[in-house]
Formats: C-alpha cells, structure tokens, sequence
C-alpha cells in the first residue's frame, strides 16, 4: 500500500529580461514580413503550389509505400501470431488428455490392487464356479432368447442396420446364462440395474455380488467410468456394474473374441503383474449398442499373484470434454471457427467436431463437399457423433502419423482453408494425434480490414492534402506574437489560455497544437488533483482519518491506543482438508466466497473488518466509531460468521465450521511496515480473543470472563476452561 501526498505547484514570475528578449523576437519578426512579402512576389511556383506538389507526392508515396509493407508484414505477422496461439492452444489440450488418461490408467491400476477388489474377485470367481453347476430351465433360456428378441436385438439393430439372432450374445457357459437372466434380462432400466447387486436367487455368487458389488457402483458413480467390468483368469465377465449383455460372456472363445478388450486382457494376464495396465483404443462395442468405447485394463491381485482383471470403460466425454475444454472454444481464443480434435491412426476422428456441435445442420453439406461420404455424413449427424465415423486424411494428420509436429496452411476436413497445428499424441498404447486449427478467413479478417482501411485511408489523405495544400500558403507572421504572448502566460501558471486560429497555414496549425498542449496540461493538472483526491479517500479506506493524517504528514511510527473494544478472531475448521480436493482457481474461489460473506456480516453487526488470512478472521467493534453495545455487536457478528459457514456447507456439500473468540478491553492499532504498510491491531484483548478460541480445539464461539460478564443476562455460557494471560489465569466461556 502506498500513500500519496498533495504536492502545490510553484510559478516562476515573469523578469524583465524575458520581457525585453519578448520584444526583440516581436521586432524581428516585424523585420522580417517585408522580406517574405517580396519572396513571395517573385516568379516561379507558388509556396501555395509547392506545398500541393510536395505533400501529395510524399503522402502518396509514403502511403503506397507503407500500406503495401504493412499487408505484407500484417498477413506474415498474423500468421505467425496464429500459429503460435494454435499451438499454445494444441499443447494445452493435449497435455489435458494425456494427464486426463494418465489419471484414469493410474486409478485404474490403485483401484484393481486394492484389499476390496482383491476380495471382490475371489468371492466373485467362487460364486461363478458354483453357477457353473446350475442350469437354467427351459422356460428361463425362453425368457432370456426372448430378451434378446423382443428388447436389445431391436436397439442394436436400429442403430447398426444389421440383424442378429436371439442367441447370438447368449454365454456357451451355465453360469453366464445364469448371470444374464438373474441380472442382465431382469433390468429394463440402467440406473436401476447400477444400483442392484443382487438377484436374490440364493446362489453364493448372488451374495458375493450383493456384498461387494457396491464397491463398483461406487467407482462408477463417483469416478463416472461408463462401465466397469470384472473378469476370471479363464476370460469370463463375471461382473458388470451396469449388468449389460458382456455380463457373462468370455472374452477368449465368446462373440467379442476379436474385440480391442479381448486382445488387452490377453495381454495384462500374460504379464502377471499387477502392475500391467493397458489402454485400448476407441472400437465399436455391440453391449454399448455400438457405441464407440475405449477401455483401461488391469490385472486384480497383489504382488504374490493375480485373481482376475479390472477393465474400466471410459465415457466418450472424457476424451472430448479434454479437446474441446468443455465447448468453450471461443473462451480458450479458438474465435468462431477454430478446434482441436485427435484422430487415430486408421484416419478416423477420436473427438468430436465443433462445426457438428454448433452447427448440425449444417456440418452434413459441408462434410460431404469436402469429400465425405454422404451415408457416412448423415450417420454422423444422426447420432451426434463424429468418433470412429468422420475420416480425415487432410495434410495435418498425414504428417503428425508419421511422428511429425509442425503447422502450416491447408484444406480442413471440412472444405475449409485452414491454419493448423500438429502433433503426435504421447499416450501408451494409442496412435493418436492431435490437430488445432482455423480457418484463414477468421484469422486474415484483420488482414482484410487493414486494407479497406489503407484505400480509403489514402483517398481520404489525398483529397485532405489537395484542399489543405491550397490553404496553407498565408500569411503566418501574425500569430507569432500571440503564441509567444501564451507561452508566457502559461510558463505563469496560466494553463486556461487559448491562442486564437486566425490562419490556416503552418503558423495556424502550430497555434493549434498549441491549444491542444494546453488543454492537455490542464486536462492533466485535474488528473492529477482528481487522483490525488482519490488517493486519499483510498487511504480513509485502510485506516483511520486521524491515523491518514498522521502518516501523510511523515510520521513513520504510528500507533494508537483504544479502550472498551471488542475483538472478534475467528478461524475456519475444516478448509485444508476441504481445499485438498479443489483446484487452485476453485480453491480461491469458495474462499473468496466466504470471505464476502463475513464482510457482508460484519457491515451489518456494526464491526470493522481488521484484516483476513487463509481461513482467518480479526474484526473489532467500538474502534474507529465508538460503541457503547460493541460487545453485543462483536458477539452478533461471531454467530453470524456460523451462519455464513452453515450457508456455505448447505451450499457446497461441505462440513466447515467457524472457532471464534472474542474479548473486550484496550488495544493498540497502528501501521506495521513501512515499505507495504498493514493497519493491525494488537494488545491484551487481541491475544486473548485469539487464544480462547482454541481452549478446546473444537468449533463454536469462546468468549473470555470479561465478555461473559457484559452478556450474561442474553446468551447462555457453558464453562469451557482457561487460559493463561500474562502469568494470570483467565477463564473461558462458550455461547450455546
């Protein structure tokens, strides 16, 4: 914090020499006018003619001359400027992406290691062996055949335009036919099924998934995995969180034999560690409907062996929401037009387009003029989708499958001249790539708009200089004395003065910019006496007026001493361990939220606010205006604070709570630094309000024997021990 002082400007009169050297210039300046008058007789081309002549020639060329520099280094410049916003914003999403699946495969491997899965697998791999020895009557495989017929076949068959027989998905084995009619054809209803784990069919397995089935539902609920599945070493799901139709089925010999997940399972077994993870890429998965889906795999067990494996599967949002920063493309500086998306290496796209996004009725005709498919451009608008459909084979991604980075300008998979960015995507086990771009248009728009400007710009200069030049060949001795007259009175302090524009020539152009110069230092002098008028009612806002007064007059010790004030220091419970979760930004956000909220508290009890911490709180009442119910107020404002906290957690889901403590007595306040000056207070009453807060460790409000002693007959006190002041014990109360 810095103060200003109010500074008085000093005039210098006028002497006697300058007088006098004022009538020697206005002498030889009346000398002079003959002379010119008899130049200006003499044959040849007018200064009239000569100014025409020579400022058009020089405005003209000048102008051509800088406008064709300044569109050649304006494209160049913007570019440039393009590519390196581009890249900036490339390099961002894709370092999202990868921490983001970064994240998910290290979750994956912590939750697949930890004692409940471990147990959820032996329990479950017990229980499926038992169902191995059941068997479904004939009138339950009916049901199950029907489910398939009646319910999911149609689904499926509507979106992939293929037909498949009602036995198609059903397991060879007994337990998984098992499994698929207790749970996969009972639920019609996804979160329904979610939040079933059992089938009440009184088998071991239905137990086991009853007892420990929560533990997926939890994953999938809190973490948001699309689906989670639990695998035996012998390649059967013999657990699904969302009990779909690969419930059941066996990944080595069943229908999804040939899939992505088949092949990483395969792969983490071999290892036999749990430490294997693998990350597959998007391929159309039939129980999802044939949705697109990615899956993060895992061995269960610990470091002495393995029970079975872990496969999450990862929503498709989480892959877009990392490229398109939640659709917030203009925010991140993208403009109207620009995007970053993946593509793998079978030149399909991993996210989703932002033309689709904003403009579906439109992304079909332009994908197809750019060489789409048409059947293909309509499948992708009609699922609002553009993952594992939308082929890209432009330049870009071209060069970023062969490892490249780079940037340049080519045509987009829309049609679209584009500036783009490139790269490979560093993720394990995936062949992706990352382009950012443009559209020329919309980052040359300024190019264009430079022109236009430039043309008109230069006509406007030509005729400006054709009707100037034919004026400014006058008389432009007159106003000498004038100007001269006007420097002298402003020298003297005079900084309302204005010179009259008697001629239009350069003498007429220089009195004008002689008015501007002075009504730019009085527009300045009111700036300043305007900020220093300002600067001290900044300073009435951190501190006291008397206290303003005396540090503005110099005084580097300042301190003053107060009686019957009461202090408020309150602290939150409970923020580091709620903070820990949140992000930076978050973080100081919901603590700036409450800070707002203790301020709006204090302005209506009637305190003043000290100073804030981290999670801390000094306010006092009867200090700068004195109070003779300030230990009522301090009290109000305390329980008040409460109030703000419980807002806040009923708000917010958390359970934050406030421990104050207040005392009443004299303080000192004064300036501490002097480089960054602090108002604070300080004193008896401050450290016992600061340390009866914590008598007990625990929240609410403390208030010392003093305050106890001025409430005692509107609020109740329960005793809540002592504390030690100055070698004098002092005991302490807490307001039910």
């Amino acid at each position: 914090m810095s103060a200003t002082t109010d500074t008085g400007a000093q005039h210098t009169p006028i002497t006697e020499a300058e007088r006098l050297r004022a009538h020697e210039i206005e002498r030889e300046a009346a000398k002079s006018a003959p002379q010119a008058e008899r130049r200006r007789r003499r044959g040849g081309l007018s200064i009239q003619s000569k100014l025409l002549i020579m400022l058009l020639s020089v405005s003209l060329i000048s102008s051509v001359i800088v406008g064709v520099i300044g569109y050649i280094n304006g494209r160049e410049s913007l570019q440039a400027a393009a590519i390196d916003q581009l890249t900036t914003i490339r390099e961002l999403r894709v370092n999202e992406l990868e921490h983001t699946l970064e994240g998910v495969q290290k979750g994956v491997r912590l939750d697949s290691r930890n004692l409940s899965a471990q147990t959820l697998s032996r329990e479950l791999n017990a229980g499926w062996d038992d169902l191995q020895t059941r068997e479904l009557s004939p009138e339950q495989l009916a049901e199950l055949e029907a489910y398939y017929a009646d319910t999911f076949n149609p689904e499926l068959e509507a979106r992939t335009g293929e037909t498949y027989s009602s036995t198609a998905f059903i397991p060879e084995s007994n337990a998984g036919k098992w499994a698929q009619y207790h749970y996969t054809a009972q639920f019609a209803d996804f979160d329904e099924a979610l939040a079933t784990n059992t089938a009440a069919d009184g088998t071991p397995y239905s137990a086991a998934a009853e007892q420990y089935g929560d533990y997926l539902t939890r994953l999938v609920s809190q973490v948001g995995y699309e689906d989670l599945l639990v695998l035996n070493l012998d390649g059967d799901v013999v657990y699904s969180a969302y009990k779909g139709v690969d419930l059941g089925s066996n990944l080595l010999d069943g229908p999804y034999e040939d899939s992505s997940l088949a092949d990483a399972y395969r792969e983490v077994v071999a290892t036999n560690s749990v430490n294997a993870v693998k990350t597959t890429d998007f391929e159309r998965w039939i129980p999802s409907l044939n949705i697109p889906a990615m899956w993060v795999v895992s061995p269960i067990g610990n470091d002495s062996t393995i029970t079975g494996v872990l496969a999450a599967q990862i929503p498709l949002d989480t892959i877009n929401n990392a490229m398109t920063g939640d659709q917030q493309w203009k925010e991140q500086g993208l403009g109207d037009t620009g995007e970053v998306y993946v593509v793998g290496q079978d030149h399909l796209m991993r996210s989703i387009s932002r033309e689709l996004v904003e403009h579906p009725d439109q992304y079909a005709q332009k994908a197809i003029s750019a060489g789409t498919p048409p059947a293909i451009a309509d499948r992708v608008v009609a699922v609002n989708g553009t993952v594992l459909l939308q082929p890209i084979d432009t330049a870009p991604v071209v060069e970023a499958l062969k490892g490249r980075t780079g940037s340049g300008i080519s045509t987009s998979y829309l049609g679209d001249e584009s500036i783009a960015a490139w790269t490979p995507v560093e993720i394990d086990g995936l062949n992706w790539v990352a382009v950012a771009r443009i559209t020329t248009a919309e980052a040359f728009a300024p190019v264009a708009d430079f022109t236009r400007t430039l043309v008109l710009s230069l006509l406007g200069i030509v005729l400006a200089v054709s009707v100037l030049s034919l004026l400014l060949a006058q008389v432009f001795t007159r106003p000498i004395r004038k100007l001269v007259d006007a420097v002298r009175r402003i020298a003297g302090g005079d900084l309302a003065v204005q010179v009259p524009i008697d001629s239009r020539d350069e003498i007429g152009d220089l009195g004008s910019a002689f008015n501007d110069m002075a009504s730019s230092l009085r527009i300045k002098q009111d700036l300043i006496d305007a900020q220093q008028t300002e600067n001290r009612k900044l300073m009435l806002t951190l501190m006291p007026e008397a206290v303003a007064k005396r540090y503005k007059d110099g005084e580097e010790t300042i301190s003053e001493e107060h009686d019957n004030v009461s202090v408020v220091f309150a602290e939150l419970v409970g923020f580091e361990e709620y903070a820990e979760g949140l992000s930076g930004a978050s973080e100081t956000s919901q603590l700036n939220a409450l800070m707002r909220g203790f301020d709006e508290a204090a302005q209506k009890a009637g305190v003043e606010k000290v100073r804030t911490l981290r999670g801390g709180y000094l306010a006092s009442s009867g200090l700068i205006v004195p109070r003779v119910d300030n230990v009522r107020r301090a009290v109000d404002f305390a329980r008040e604070m409460r109030l703000v906290v419980q807002r806040f957690n009923s708000q917010n889901g958390t359970e934050l709570d406030i421990r104050a403590g207040v005392d009443t007595g004299t303080v000192t306040s004064g300036l501490v630094a002097r480089t960054s000056l602090a108002y604070d207070l300080w004193g008896d009453a401050v450290s016992l309000a600061y340390r009866v807060r914590s008598v007990t460790g625990q929240p609410g409000i403390y208030v010392s024997q003093a305050v106890r002693d001025r409430m005692q007959d509107s609020v109740t006190f329960t005793p809540a021990g002592s504390v030690e002041l100055r070698g004098t014990a002092q005991d302490v109360w807490r307001i039910e």
